[in-house]
């Protein structure tokens, strides 16, 4: 799955989450994911945390597949940036 498949699949979560940060998923050469409020874009942008990870650790961290705290301290997942918002994240992938 592509990184456009995958914010065609979370683009309805981010509408009523009411999530009100900027963040960017970093997949590398695979490409970027930004939410900015309710918008979500594969458009490459500033944000407030950026959350580098492989495409298919993405895929599955969306899935509910992926525990995004062992992600993280397994490696998979690297955050940049203001931490609290990737702590927010969590409203989003839930």
């Amino acid at each position: 799955m592509g990184v456009q498949e995958i914010a065609d699949r979370i683009r309805s979560r981010v509408a009523s989450a009411g999530f009100e940060h900027s963040v960017k998923f970093d997949t590398g050469s695979d490409g970027v994911i930004v939410i900015d409020g309710a918008t979500v874009s594969t458009t490459d942008a500033p944000t407030d945390c950026t959350v580098k990870l492989s495409l298919d650790d993405l895929d599955s961290l969306i899935a509910g597949d992926l525990n995004p705290t062992m992600a993280f301290m397994a490696g998979k997942l690297k955050v940049e940036g203001d931490m609290t918002v990737a702590m927010a994240l969590s409203q989003l992938l839930g």
